[in-house]
C-alpha cells in the first residue's frame, strides 16, 4: 500500500493544511485515501457517542472522502495545564497523565504499538495513507520519544515532504537546520520541500531554491501562496478559534473551503513529482 508523510520545520508550518489539500487532490484522482496522525495535542475534538479524535483529522477525512474513525488519530492529548493532559487512546479517554510519565513510560512502548496498529488497519482498507507529523522532527531533546514524525515515517516506509512557513521568516535556514539535525537514516526519507504562506514575486525565491538544492540535494516542489481560508484551526495555538458545530451548513462550507484549498495547492505544487515519490 502507498503512503506519504508531511512533516514541518515547526508547529504551525502548514502540515495540517497540506495534508488536507493532498487528501482531496488524490481522492479526486481516484485513490481511496485516508489521513493519519499518530499523536495529536489539541483541545479541539470531533466527538461522537462512541469516540473522540482530533478535529483536524476529521476535517482531513472529509477532504479524503473517507469514514471518520479512531484509527485516523489513535492518540489524542488534551492539555490540562501544569504539564498534564487527558490521554485518549483509540478515541476513548485512557487517563490523565503527566508529561514525564507519558514520554518516559508510555509513548515508546504502548503508544507506538497503538499507533502502528491503527496505521496498519488503515493501510488494509485504503490505497493511500497521507500521514501528518507533529511540531518538528528535529527537536533533538525529544527525538527519543517522538512517535509522531520519523519513527512513523520509518514504520510506514513513507517518503517525507518537509513544509516551512516563510511568512515567519528564516524558512531556508529552518529547512537546512532541520535536515542537518536528523539522523542519516531519516534524512534519506525526506524527498523534497514545500514553502508555505509566500506573498510576492516567486522569482525572488528562486536563487534560494537553487541553494537549497545544492546543500541538501533535494528540490523545493512548490510554494503555496498566502491565502485566507475559513477552515477551523487544528489547535489553540492562535487562541482565536471557536468550538465548531458539525451541522449540514458548516459541512457544506468546509467542503467548499477544501475545494478552494486543493485547487490552490494543485496549481502551485508539482503534484506529478509528489505522486512519483509515493511508495
Amino acid at each position: 500500500m502507498k503512503s506519504l508523510m508531511i512533516q514541518g520545520t515547526s508547529s504551525g508550518s502548514g502540515k495540517t493544511t497540506l495534508v488536507t489539500s493532498l487528501c482531496r487532490i488524490f481522492s479526486d484522482k481516484g485513490f481511496s485515501v485516508a489521513p493519519f496522525k499518530s499523536q495529536n495535542m489539541s483541545n479541539y475534538a470531533y466527538q461522537t457517542n462512541d469516540f473522540e479524535i482530533s478535529r483536524a483529522q476529521a476535517i482531513q477525512a472529509i477532504a479524503a472522502r473517507c469514514e471518520i474513525t479512531p484509527d485516523l488519530n489513535p492518540i489524542l492529548l488534551k492539555p490540562l495545564g501544569n504539564y498534564y493532559s487527558d490521554v485518549y487512546l483509540n478515541g476513548i479517554l485512557f487517563k490523565k497523565m503527566h508529561a514525564s510519565e507519558y514520554y518516559k513510560k508510555f509513548v515508546t512502548t504502548k503508544g507506538l504499538t497503538i499507533a502502528t496498529k491503527s496505521f496498519k488497519r488503515l493501510q488494509r482498507n485504503h490505497d493511500l495513507i497521507i500521514l501528518e507529523g507533529a511540531g518538528s522532527p528535529a527537536e533533538i531533546n525529544l527525538q527519543k520519544f517522538d512517535i509522531a514524525n520519523m519513527k512513523m515515517a520509518e514504520i510506514s516506509n513513507s517518503s517525507v515532504l518537509l513544509i516551512s512557513d516563510i511568512d515567519r521568516g528564516g524558512s531556508f535556514a529552518s529547512i537546512v537546520g532541520t535536515m542537518s539535525l536528523l539522523e542519516k537514516k531519516y534524512q534519506k526519507l525526506v524527498k523534497g520541500f514545500v514553502i508555505n504562506k509566500f506573498r510576492g514575486d516567486i522569482n525572488i525565491l528562486k536563487p534560494g531554491f537553487k541553494k537549497i538544492k545544492e546543500i541538501t540535494n533535494r528540490p523545493v516542489l512548490g510554494t503555496i501562496p498566502m491565502t485566507n481560508l475559513d477552515l477551523p484551526e487544528e489547535d489553540s495555538l492562535n487562541g482565536n478559534d471557536k468550538k465548531m458545530t458539525w451541522n449540514k451548513k458548516n459541512l457544506v462550507k468546509i467542503e467548499s473551503e477544501i475545494d478552494k484549498l486543493s485547487k490552490l495547492v494543485k496549481s502551485n505544487l508539482n503534484i506529478a513529482e509528489i505522486e512519483r515519490m509515493i511508495s
